[in-house]
């Protein structure tokens, strides 16, 4: 029996839905803890592609449970979009529990999302807009709306009334602006709630009922460490916690029945949205790799920046994960250059950086030490076994260890189920 924490060891988009597809054909149970639709996960199989924003990949399997935990919030409109998406294309969710403990997000979320990023004007996030932060600022301010409360038609209209007073008065005295009425909203809930209840349940009981049978479960993380709302780049990160420790908050499982937590972390690095990015590539480069890496978000399609591997990243996402393992992706993104570079430290106002600064001020000043290493200008996409990889491909990735501290476990050479190199087995 296995439990394994999946994380994103950079700025999200490291291609974790790749990942846990692979991992979940071992795992029997597949857990979602935080985040929204406002994360994307793309898995091919068998040349088909699958986009999922909410559903745990494990939902491709049958046979696996798939849970979305407490921490996550749920736009139920975008989640039965997304079921009746798989049924179209032969997938049942017949397996999928939510946990009753999950906050809605509301439409009042998503019109807040858009005002305040809008009146934020040249300092903007480069949110999603699709309520996720609103929905999570009424979660800490405990006036959000639970699934467990959506499932109640009563509780739901006098929840809803009392948060609709809130915010119709904010819209008009501070964004002058017209609100919402109360009956639209429950009537057009109150149908989601009808399709959602019979996958409603305690989602802690679940999953840890399951752990004590010593079944195999995967936690499956959304974004990256460098988004986390305490530990990211802030405050261009997210609204919750896609670190190793919000698997445990998020799912209603203890810190002590966490058996490993693997990070996964392309050959390259990539950001989405605003916030300082020490090793962009702003040239040729940049755009080049982002053209052999179809760097576009799965959720919102925006293309995202790319750069050269940052190593003093990975070693901070190995201490605030505890990480015992690394999966590298999109390796073959690399084959064709002659040169690759690693960002091995930070140099700010002439002092060499070894540690990611909290600053954000600071960060921006920072300019990349680069170590320079030789390409391999072959092609790898085909290769199954890592001994078969060109000898200056094994060479970066045993300097990503080196740099690290954290052994590699897998390497993914393209987005196939097929196209992945087992260096050490995760469960």
């Amino acid at each position: 029996m296995s439990t394994v924490v999946l994380i994103g060891a950079q700025w999200g988009d490291e291609g974790k839905g790749k990942i846990t597809d692979f991992l979940a054909r071992q795992a029997e149970v597949v857990v979602r803890s935080q985040g929204g639709n406002n994360a994307g996960h793309t898995v091919v199989v068998d040349d088909k592609e699958y986009k999922l924003h909410l559903i745990p990949s494990g939902i491709l399997y049958p046979e696996k449970l798939c849970v979305i935990g407490n921490g996550v919030v749920i736009d139920p409109k975008v989640l039965l979009e997304e079921i009746d998406y798989l049924a179209e294309n032969g997938i049942q969710t017949d397996n999928l529990r939510i946990s009753s403990s999950a906050h809605v997000i509301m439409p009042y979320h998503k019109k807040l999302d858009e005002l305040q990023e809008e009146r934020r004007g040249n300092k903007k996030i480069g949110t999603t807009k699709r309520g996720i932060g609103p929905c999570y600022m009424d979660k800490i301010a405990r006036t959000g709306i639970r699934i467990i409360d959506l499932i109640n038609a009563n509780d739901f209209k006098e929840t809803l009334g009392s948060a609709l007073q809130d915010k119709n008065y904010l819209f008009d005295k501070v964004y002058n602006t017209t609100g919402f009425e109360l009956q639209e909203i429950y009537d057009e809930y109150m149908q989601y709630a009808e399709r959602i209840r019979p996958y409603v349940t305690d989602t802690s009981v679940l999953i840890n009922k399951a752990i004590d049978e010593r079944r195999d479960v995967l936690f499956e993380g959304a974004q990256g460490t460098l988004l986390d709302i305490d530990h990211g780049t802030y405050p261009f990160v997210t609204s919750s916690y896609p670190t190793s420790g919000g698997a445990c908050v998020g799912s209603g499982v203890g810190p002590t029945k966490i058996d490993s937590v693997l990070g996964v972390v392309k050959a390259y690095t990539t950001r989405v949205g605003e916030g300082p990015f020490p090793t962009e590539l702003r040239n040729e480069m940049g755009d080049q790799i982002r053209k052999a890496g179809h760097e576009f978000g799965t959720t919102t399609g925006r293309p995202r920046r790319c750069g050269w591997m940052d190593a003093v990243i990975l070693r901070y996402a190995a201490r605030i994960n505890g990480l015992t393992g690394i999966a590298v992706t999109k390796l073959d993104v690399l084959d064709g250059l002659e040169t690759l570079k690693i960002c091995t430290a930070y140099k700010y106002q002439g002092e060499i950086l070894n540690e990611f600064p909290s600053s954000l001020k600071v960060l921006e000043q920072c300019q990349p030490v680069y170590e320079e290493l030789p390409g391999w200008q072959q092609e790898t996409s085909e290769i199954e076994d890592y001994n078969d990889l060109p000898q200056n491909a094994k060479r970066y990735l045993h300097r990503l260890e080196e740099l690290s501290g954290v052994k590699i476990d897998m390497v993914s050479v393209g987005p196939g189920r097929k196209q992945t190199i087992v260096i050490n087995n995760t469960f």
